[in-house]
């Protein structure tokens, strides 16, 4: 019996449906198993970034109480000269994400411990290099044109920051080897204990045996390098079997690949962490600068707790990307980035509309100054906004250094934050008077065209390409480390 023009479109709107519901089924288990695999990375990522973010607020909390010339002063070192330290270790460190997490994904395990060593090496010596920084602190600042008192305090507080400079290598290497693995979680604990043991050494420090600045400055070098401690004993005793098989004279050979990549990396994450500390500088210089230099670093602390989440979700991207690339699956890699980019930007919409309502109560947890808390609620639309974008355009950077290719986007950042950013701030905040204000909305502008390249610059993006690219990238590497490590270990 033939069937009906009605019972034909009933029954191919019933096919149509359940291809349609699979699909959706489909989708929805995808989404699922891929948010799995980013949280077991993301997770331990954010809640070690925010303890380890949390040292420095403890900080500068206890800090503030002792005195507003000693807050400026330490947001100096910390947001300007610090800064400029981490940036370049974290950039450096970041190349070894790169090839650890590709060279994971391939199963080539034993290369992941070579690496590091490699990159301890590299960063050593690049660390060793802008210690002079350190000690030249006040005349640098002078110079810049700080003001003089607090340049004076900054220098004496810049000396104490030397063990803290030599903790971040140890701290950020053995973080990108372990995310690498989706063997964090450790890093968390140890981040977590020792923000608690920060905030009471900083109290008896400070306050109960009244070391003051001395006291919370101690604390800090011990908060650092703790759970320094802790990570290079999980590494070297047994906790990475896989991928630890001790120290190798392989670690001083073919150094200039991760030299390379290294200062890719580095010239890549230092253009973006020192934007801020040009916020700084330049409002240092303006009128009213004690005030607007408190308050303005008490909106980049808060910024930072949010930009603590957004790199937990650049380390999930270079992690998930890298280790599908690496295993050739390029529209994985593809998923993987959809998926956190989205994820991270609804969290960053929340965090947008709290910010932008709570104003002026934040500050007091920094200052009992009532003008800083003033001036704090006149940017508080800046610092929302800003927590907006964070929300996608380290997300982006993640990508690029999982995929490895850390060098373009230099091009992207210097042209956004150095060709547009920074001109357009100062011209806001000096010429049409705007002041901080006009300075943070420079930057503003230049964080938006950069964060709309990097999404161009994605979108783009040919994922099969990026497979071939890393395949041959471990795999020349590997034949050479093999090779070399055989010998090694037969004394040829």
């Amino acid at each position: 019996m033939e069937r009906s023009e009605t019972e034909e479109r009933l029954l191919a709107r019933v096919e149509n449906g359940d291809e349609d519901g699979e699909e959706a089924r489909s989708l929805a288990s995808k989404v699922w198993s891929e948010s799995k695999k980013m949280w077991i990375v993301a997770g331990p990522a954010i809640l070690t970034r925010v303890s380890t973010f949390g040292i420095n607020v403890i900080s500068q909390a206890f800090v503030g109480h002792v005195g507003a010339t000693e807050l400026a002063a330490y947001s100096l070192v910390v947001t300007l000269i610090t800064r400029f330290a981490n940036g370049l270790t974290l950039g450096a460190a970041s190349g070894l994400e790169t090839l650890c997490g590709q060279a994971y994904g391939a199963k080539q395990y034993h290369m992941l411990g070579i690496y590091l060593q490699r990159s301890w090496i590299v960063l050593i010596i690049a660390t060793t290099l802008i210690v002079p920084i350190y000690v030249f602190t006040t005349p640098l600042l002078k110079a810049l044109g700080q003001d003089e008192v607090i340049s004076e305090v900054a220098g004496k507080i810049s000396l104490w920051f030397i063990p803290v400079v030599y903790a971040f290598i140890v701290s950020f290497s053995c973080q990108m080897f372990l995310q690498a693995q989706s063997k964090n979680r450790i890093i968390s604990y140890l981040a977590v204990a020792s923000l608690a043991i920060h905030l009471f050494l900083s109290w008896l420090l400070t306050f109960k045996l009244g070391y003051e600045l001395t006291g919370a400055l101690i604390s800090t070098i011990l908060a650092y390098w703790i759970p320094n401690l802790g990570q290079m004993m999980f590494v070297t005793l047994g906790g990475c079997p896989e991928t630890w098989r001790g120290f190798s004279m392989l670690a001083f050979k073919d150094l200039w690949p991760v030299v390379k990549l290294s200062v890719s990396s580095g010239a890549m994450l230092c253009l973006e962490l020192w934007y801020n500390a040009i916020l700084i500088l330049l409002t240092g210089n303006l009128e009213n600068a004690e005030v607007e230099l408190d308050a303005l670093s008490i909106c980049l602390n808060i910024n930072g707790w949010e930009m603590m989440i957004s790199l937990g979700f650049l380390s999930a991207a270079s992690v998930r990307v890298a280790n599908e690339l690496g295993m050739g699956n390029s529209k994985a890699a593809k998923f993987s980035v959809v998926n956190i980019v989205l994820t991270s930007f609804v969290i960053g919409l929340v965090l947008f509309v709290v910010f932008l309502f709570l104003r002026e109560g934040l500050a007091y947890i920094f200052t009992e100054d009532k003008a800083v808390a003033a001036e704090v609620a006149h940017l508080s639309p800046l610092l929302a906004f800003s927590i907006l974008l964070n929300s996608i355009q380290p997300v982006l950077s993640g990508v690029a250094i999982g995929a490895g290719w850390q060098s373009t986007v230099v091009y992207v950042n210097l042209a956004s934050y150095y060709l547009l950013g920074i001109p357009l701030g100062f011209l806001l905040g000096y010429v049409l008077g705007l002041q901080v204000e006009g300075v943070w909305i420079g930057m503003l502008v230049g964080t938006l065209v950069q964060t709309i390249g990097l999404l161009i610059l994605t979108r783009r993006t040919d994922w099969d390409k990026q497979v071939t690219i890393a395949k041959k990238r471990v795999t020349q590497w590997y034949v050479e480390d093999d090779s070399a490590e055989r010998a090694e270990n037969t004394g040829m």
